[in-house]
């Protein structure tokens, strides 16, 4: 008869598995995904890092579940600044606005997120990651255009454009900042992000007014 854990054993199981993500992260945001070793997280977990290969078989695997649990963070707290408004505009705004602030104020996650030099499956990943944020962005481009209030275009292209453009105006802001130093102010970069996103739209910006 095969061997079936108890659920004690596998209550404690999953709560071992949560305690090295919850680890990870933390490594992640402090260090990058260079720091996130499968020994530097079995240490910040607090178990051998022989039971790290337990849950996860390598640290290509961690970094896939450990990139889409950050991901799906991000992507709700996204939908949560969506939520707080009515009109197209401010919706869409609240997209790019949401993304480029969380990123500043976490530039160490935010920089292994978009552009540290890393494994294959993390570059797949981050695919996974601009288009996640592109859909999103898509979703309220094509609302907004049902509506009236923007010019003929492709909402998934536009989209992509705008979240590559947004990674990429950030790629310098991220790269300055120290290991372990304070992120970049937002009271520029975010507003500037957010008004190219407009224009970009066809939409006319409030401070052209």
């Amino acid at each position: 008869m095969a061997y079936r854990r108890t659920p004690a054993v596998q209550a404690r199981l999953d709560a071992q598995r949560e305690a090295v993500l919850q680890a990870a992260v933390g490594l992640l945001a402090e260090r990058g995904y260079g720091g996130c070793s499968m020994a530097a997280v079995a240490e910040r977990a607090g178990i051998a890092t022989g039971s790290m290969y337990g849950h996860f078989a390598s640290k290509a695997e961690l970094s896939v579940e450990l990139f889409r649990r950050v991901v799906t963070r991000e992507v709700a707290a996204v939908h949560e600044a969506v939520a707080r408004h009515d009109t197209p505009r401010d919706r869409i705004a609240a997209v790019v606005e949401t993304f480029a602030a969380r990123a500043l104020r976490a530039p160490r996650l935010a920089h292994a997120l978009l552009v540290e030099p890393a494994d294959t499956v993390v570059d797949a990943e981050r695919l996974v990651f601009r288009r996640t944020f592109r859909d999103v962005l898509a979703a309220e481009i094509a609302t907004a255009l049902a509506a009236g209030r923007l010019p003929p275009q492709d909402p998934q292209l536009t989209a992509a454009a705008i979240v590559g453009a947004t990674a990429e105006a950030l790629t310098g802001p991220l790269a300055a900042v120290p290991p372990h130093g304070p992120g970049a102010a937002p009271d520029a970069v975010v507003p500037a992000l957010v008004s190219f996103t407009l224009r970009a739209l066809g939409e006319r910006d409030d401070s052209d007014a």
